[in-house]
């Protein structure tokens, strides 16, 4: 916490200063370029595409990780451990 309290200063102070020359680029215009209809349709089409492929492997990841999980409990469950009253 220690730290945390140290660097925050300094990160917001670096912050700060590099941000009018962040701003103050071309106008405002960017790093692509003159931002028109298509190239905004074209990224919108991306955001469309992209964020059901992002929960899509998401999922699919999430149900391998479920698969691995039921094998290792089934797993569990054949040991007998001979116990008991």
């Amino acid at each position: 916490m220690k730290r945390l309290t140290a660097v925050m200063p300094a990160v917001l102070l670096t912050c700060l200063l590099l941000a009018p020359s962040a701003l103050a680029h071309d106008g405002g215009q960017g790093t692509y370029g003159e931002a028109d209809d298509k190239v905004v349709t074209n990224a919108g089409f991306l955001l469309i595409a992209f964020f059901p492929l992002v929960i899509f492997l998401c999922s699919m990841i999430q149900w391998t990780l479920d698969k691995r999980k039921e094998r290792r409990k089934a797993g569990h469950r054949k040991v007998d451990f001979g116990g008991g009253w």
